[in-house]
């Protein structure tokens, strides 16, 4: 199968092409869909005693035999079914219309034979050509919508041929139906011919070039002829590379991916020494960009097309910067409608391929509409539509608070909130001095309430900063910026318990807190979920006792008690008296334990056996039980586990000696 060049197709091919769309399929001539408008309104309901149906519009009849013939009618039958699908009767008039478009009659005359069989069948297929034409024709319809959307433009040429172009060849302000006259127009190349710029980046690639798609048309004439040597000419390609480049710099961390300005705006700044290698690599691969796209000026004012694959950052490079060779809105901008690999000179010359080849397939009209029907059977069937009377009372309980629209100092001073508040939950105390020297005195100073807004754990920046625990700013608020202490903690949100906000665990249970009853009061200090935080207000309770009424209950801070510095050292000093003291004790334990086992003698073990069993007498030189008598358990009670051990071993060696004097005796004998 031949491939086609989308700038160079047959003439012939052209001619036969029309566009390929479902939504624009040519409709049958032999039947229109009934308009509205076109059908009587209906009659008023007959008098009582006459004959009619109501289905037919209120068709009336002179008789019984009258009325069950116009039952047994194709007029009434196609009414009842297009009624059960939905859709309007329509009048006896308008009926032989659609009858008389069709190719063959569909009741027959009345001496036929073929039952009612075929009758209904026929109805059946004028209902089925019915609904088809009721589906909405134009672009903007709910199947538009709702069909996938492809890349690619398709052509259809009988009996059997089918081309594909990709949407982005073609201009963005030609509409669908116009695609088929530009793509004739794009078969001749001009004065200049046709050319295209083509730019990839990606992981510190980049690779470029500006080719031509289609010649000039005065170029044709010069491919014939012979060379020098006497050969036939070899005639010029329709793609021509004219320029190219490809350039590589280290940007990326191998393995890892992402540049290193990526890694820089979401985490801390890297100072190793790659870092560093990257930074300057991604500085200088867009250096390189831009000088080469003001060395292609010229070229790539002239391109038809300028095809750019980049990310978002990398976008950059190429169009918002200052004096940039293309536009930020350029019509001509287009992006690769197909995935791409890494950016190299093959990749652009097969991307350049993919877009400038024609796609080809051959289905019958059978199989295309076939495969039309199928496509419109897998759409989602609409979601119906609720009624006037049914939508009223449902909109009135949905309908959504109306958002305020901020004005530009009411922004200003949320974000100066947030920025606040962030850099006490992070406790950034150098960076929030600075902050607060700026734009304190705009925010309404130190115990201003925060704003609702924020849904913060306390009323004040002090009571901010004691629930998430950030010492070093709760002792500058006190102690530099005098923030109150004794400011009540306003009421939880509602459905939050009023003590959910401070069940914290607390890592120390001996800093004092006073007991607060079921919505007592309560102040910052109350939110101290930690001993070291407690201590912080106390300490400043002690140094500053006239600042604020500290150690009050109802109006004050609700500090237990002041924490001084003597208080402290006295504290410190109990500890060291009470560690001291136990090591006396453990030393004062350990000599007892020496002295006794240095004056200790060894346990009479044979006359402890001899007088529990006088009767039994057991050899010298046998052997003897371990343990001694029950006089020795007696004497180890009291004892600590250690000295026990201790006693039991020296008692085990005294009997191993025992042992060894008597084999030592009996030898000698």
């Amino acid at each position: 199968m031949s491939q086609y060049h989308v700038f160079s197709l047959p003439k012939e091919l052209l001619d036969t092409l029309v566009p390929r769309n479902i939504l624009n399929q040519a409709a049958a001539p032999e039947i229109t869909p009934p308009p509205r408008s076109d059908s009587p309104p209906p009659t008023a309901q007959p008098a009582v005693g006459s004959r009619a149906c109501n289905i037919c519009l209120g068709a009336t009849f002179v008789d019984v035999e009258d009325q069950r013939a116009h039952f047994r009618s194709d007029w009434h039958r196609y009414n009842v079914k297009v009624r059960l699908n939905g859709g309007n009767p329509v009048s006896e008039a308008r009926f032989a219309q659609l009858v008389d478009g069709l190719e063959d009659s569909i009741s027959g005359s009345a001496s036929s034979s073929e039952g009612e069989s075929d009758e209904s069948d026929a109805v059946s297929a004028l209902v089925s050509k019915t609904r088809k034409l009721a589906r909405p024709s134009s672009p903007d319809g709910n199947i538009s919508a709702s069909l996938p959307q492809t890349p690619l433009v398709w052509f259809h040429s009988p009996p059997s041929t089918q081309i594909g172009i990709y949407k982005a060849i073609f201009s963005k302000a030609t509409p669908p139906s116009s695609h088929l006259a530009e793509l004739k127009e794009m078969q001749s190349g001009g004065e200049q011919g046709r050319t295209w710029a083509m730019f990839m980046t990606a992981g510190g690639h980049f690779a470029g070039a500006i080719v031509r798609v289609k010649r000039a048309d005065g170029e044709d004439d010069d491919d014939g002829g012979l060379t020098k040597k006497g050969k036939p000419r070899r005639p010029k390609p329709e793609i021509e590379v004219l320029k190219h480049k490809t350039f590589h710099r280290y940007t990326t961390r191998r393995k890892q991916g992402g540049s290193q300005s990526i890694n820089d705006n979401s985490k801390n700044k890297a100072i190793s020494a790659g870092a560093m290698l990257r930074r300057y690599g991604e500085q200088a691969l867009r250096d390189d960009i831009r000088n080469l796209l003001q060395d292609w000026a010229e070229d790539i004012h002239d391109c038809e097309r300028i095809w750019i694959r980049a990310s978002v950052s990398n976008r950059r490079i190429f169009l918002d910067y200052e004096g940039a060779i293309i536009e930020k809105g350029d019509e001509r901008l287009r992006t690769f409608p197909f995935p791409t690999r890494r950016p190299t000179q093959a990749e652009l010359s097969r991307c350049l391929q993919e877009l400038t080849r024609v796609k080809v397939s051959h289905l019958t009209e059978e199989a295309l509409r076939a495969q039309d029907e199928a496509l419109l059977a897998s759409l989602p069937k609409p979601k119906p539509q609720p009624t006037v009377a049914q939508s009223e009372p449902q909109q009135k309980p949905k309908e959504k608070p109306v958002q305020l629209q901020l004005s530009r100092e009411e922004e200003q001073l949320r974000d100066k909130w947030s920025r606040l508040l962030d850099m006490i939950k992070r406790g950034r105390l150098d960076t929030l001095k600075g902050f607060w020297e700026r734009e304190g005195a705009a925010l309404g100073g130190v115990n201003t309430p925060v704003p609702e807004w924020t849904e913060e754990r306390g009323g004040t920046l002090l009571q901010v900063a004691t629930y998430v625990g950030q010492e070093d700013i709760i002792r500058w608020l006190l102690e530099d910026l005098r923030a109150d202490p004794t400011i009540d903690v306003p009421a939880p949100r509602t459905g939050v318990p009023a003590d959910a906000e401070d069940s914290g665990q607390e890592s120390d249970t001996d800093a004092p807190r006073l007991p607060r009853s079921k919505g007592g009061r309560r102040t910052a200090y109350d939110l101290a979920r930690t001993k070291a935080v407690r201590n912080i207000f106390r300490r400043c309770a002690a140094a500053h006792p006239d600042w604020w009424d500290w150690l009050g209950t109802e109006h004050g801070a609700r500090i237990p008690s002041a924490l001084s510095a003597e208080m402290e050292e006295g504290r410190e000093e109990k500890k060291k008296a009470r560690r001291k003291g136990l090591k006396d004790k453990v030393r004062e334990r350990e000599a007892r334990e020496k002295e006794r086992e240095a004056s200790a003698t060894p346990p009479p073990v044979f006359e402890a056996q001899a007088v529990a069993k006088p009767t039994k007498e057991e050899p010298a030189a046998g052997p003897r039980r371990l343990g001694g008598s029950s006089a020795g358990m007696e004497s180890v009670a009291g004892l600590t586990p250690e000295m026990r051990a201790r006693i039991e071993r020296e008692r085990r060696a005294r009997a191993a000696e025992a042992r060894l004097k008597a084999l030592q005796g009996g030898g000698r004998s």
